[in-house]
């Protein structure tokens, strides 16, 4: 089937129905758009209103609401950055303030969820046994790779793995063209999971193979966040795609203001064909990815794939959110696919593991494996990373790694796809320049890669950016790889990039125009919440 043929699929899919606009009203947004109305009315009736002579006791009122939530933020375990941000937001405008806190802290529509998170990676812990003469190889070979595999295994089912062919893909379209060939040999099962969905060329082509092999009777399972249903797609695409033979779920999708689901966002970008190959990285399914249509200059991705046993992570990564609204769950909902043979190809060199991060849970791994990496390195550290919105844990992680001698740079975008994040991440560089980190920004256009890659020995790709949504919100997934062989192809594609790109300087910062310095000052108060 050629393009228009798949584009006119496409579109038949697309062209039945819009989205209501109750969808809207009722989201996240609409309830952010009620509170701060209240916070308008209440003072304004207070002052020149029937309730006028109430004014004090609304004073007084407010006084104790502050007092009590300076308190409560005082003792959560909330990161620090995110603590200043709610009191300075509470001090300014307590009733929307402390409403949005009291939404956020309870929490509603995650409690269910993240019970049913915890019962699965309980239930499936001990779904893929840990082969231990890896774990002795590593712990003898590289003492803190051991160590960093026990940290992530506190997360989850997460195995140190051998026998896996790692490839790695400087940008989207070589990563599309692999996907296409290894879709094309499925025989078993095909499951997708990406943030975006858009149509276009890339889906258009991904979704004829896909609509071939359900055809054929191969189990296709596809899963993307319910963000796409108010950007890319309406919000009944599940049921069309269900009449191709393809299973579909939007995951959260949006809901009432009672639901905070916003907050929690599913970021992963995960293929796993036959349980023998997986692909994952920043690329999602929409062609500015392949540069075949141009939002923000050139975009620059990246993306791996794996073939052999390591892919097993990857199968019960995806089945794991799959399976979170399922009516009925055991063990076998996710032992089928994990019993296809692997493949594993011989003679491969290194270690892989594979990871996820939950949002639900209260670990960092994502942001935890990264500094592990900083705090350990000897040489350098290279980093390509769209967004660098900080905590502080993380800037003083970046700032020590650099201020030791080591190597720290960062590639970011030379045209940047949202100002406010731009303009939050050029309020970091100074002080990360100060301590002798060297940023560059990509002169062709957009960097969405999120790639780190240390001392010719060490590397993350994954899907995980240097932002509180990636760090803190989203569900998240990556490979941390030790001595893999495409570790050297990630170090050339970084140098081959950098030559591409403009740094930073004190200079540059100074010449940077007021109004985005401005933007920068100003969003900074209230970064962990954008």
């Amino acid at each position: 089937m050629d393009y228009n043929s798949t584009q006119k699929m496409g579109m038949r899919l697309l062209r039945k129905g819009k989205k209501g606009m109750f969808r809207v009203v009722f989201s996240r947004g609409g309830l952010f758009l009620i509170l701060l109305l209240i916070q308008i009315i209440i003072p304004f009736y207070m002052l020149y209103g029937r309730f006028s002579e109430l004014t004090v006791s609304y004073y007084w009122f407010t006084v104790v609401f502050y007092v009590g939530a300076v308190i409560y933020l005082i003792n959560t375990n909330m990161d620090n950055s995110a603590k200043i941000t709610w009191l300075i937001l509470i001090m300014i405008i307590p009733v929307f303030g402390i409403g949005m806190l009291v939404y956020t802290k309870l929490d509603i529509g995650h409690r269910a969820s993240k019970r049913r998170v915890e019962f699965i990676a309980e239930l499936t812990r001990n779904s893929i046994t840990q082969d231990q003469n890896i774990i002795e190889e590593i712990k003898e070979i590289s003492p803190e790779t051991y160590a960093i595999s026990n940290y992530i295994k506190r997360d989850g089912c997460y195995p140190v793995y051998t026998n896996t062919d790692i490839n790695y893909y400087p940008d989207g379209l070589s990563k599309f063209r692999q996907l296409l060939t290894e879709l094309e040999k499925a025989e078993h099962f095909i499951f997708l999971e990406y943030f975006i969905i858009e149509e276009g060329i890339m889906w258009g082509q991904v979704l004829d193979i896909l609509a071939r092999k359900a055809a054929e009777g191969v189990e296709i399972r596809l899963m993307y966040d319910g963000t796409c249903e108010f950007t890319t797609l309406p919000h009944d695409y599940p049921k069309r795609l269900q009449k191709l033979g393809i299973q579909c779920k939007m995951f959260a999708p949006a809901t009432p203001f009672i639901s905070t689901h916003y907050n929690y966002r599913d970021h992963r970008k995960i293929v796993v064909i036959d349980g023998h190959t997986a692909f994952t990285g920043g690329i999602n399914l929409a062609d500015e990815y392949i540069n075949h249509v141009e939002k923000h200059g050139h975009w620059k991705d990246t993306a791996i794939m794996l073939k052999g046993d390591a892919v097993k992570s990857f199968t019960l990564m995806f089945l794991h959110l799959w399976n979170i609204d399922e009516k009925t769950l055991s063990i076998s909902n996710f032992e089928k696919y994990l019993r296809y043979p692997t493949l594993a190809p011989d003679n491969t060199r290194g270690y892989v593991i594979p990871y996820g991060d939950c949002p639900l849970d209260e670990e960092k791994c994502g942001e935890m494996v990264y500094m592990d990496i900083l705090n350990r390195a000897e040489r350098y550290v290279h980093i390509m990373t769209p967004y660098l919105i900080l905590d502080g844990e993380m800037e003083t992680a970046l700032k020590f790694a650099a201020e030791r001698g080591v190597d720290v740079t960062i590639i970011m975008p030379g045209i940047p796809d949202k100002k406010m994040a731009n303009a939050l991440a050029k309020t970091h560089y100074k002080t990360l320049i100060d301590s002798g980190v060297k940023i560059y920004e990509y002169t062709p256009g957009f960097v969405h890669a999120k790639v780190f890659v240390s001392d010719d020995i060490k590397a993350v790709v994954g899907t995980i950016n240097l932002d509180y949504r990636s760090l803190y919100h989203h569900f998240e997934c990556a490979a941390y790889m030790y001595d893999a062989e495409c570790i050297d192809d990630i170090e050339l594609d970084f140098q081959n990039t950098l030559k591409k790109c403009r740094k930073v300087t004190h200079e540059t910062i100074r010449k940077e125009r007021l109004i985005v310095k401005f933007r920068g000052q100003l969003l900074k108060a209230f970064a962990p919440l954008l």
